[in-house]
């Protein structure tokens, strides 16, 4: 097999492999089952939207799969953002029915 396609697929794999602990241990340092169902939401959207973005890049002609890097950045940063913001909404109010 060809160096290029090993390393390619390692990459992958690994890459794969992070976003899969990193999901795992997103949802596992939850404090609560609103945060915890939110951030399972969270991550299967992300999970999603991400898979959709490979096929985009992989199946569209050049250039314009190049194109799709626009959307995917603008929507990346708005979506942590406002993912971020939600889950802190989330876990104050949960603290603050706790106390």
């Amino acid at each position: 097999m060809h160096p290029g396609t090993i390393a390619a697929i390692a990459g992958s794999a690994i890459g794969i492999f992070g976003g899969i602990v990193g999901t795992y241990f997103s949802i596992k340092n939850t404090n609560g089952p609103k945060e915890r169902s939110f951030v399972m939401k969270a991550s299967a959207l992300t999970w999603v939207t991400v898979v959709i973005f490979l096929c985009a890049l992989l199946l569209l002609p050049s250039p314009y799969n190049n194109l799709m890097w626009v959307p995917y950045g603008l929507l990346l940063g708005f979506g942590i953002r406002k993912f971020n913001e939600t889950q802190k909404r989330i876990r104050d109010a949960e603290i603050s029915v706790e106390s």
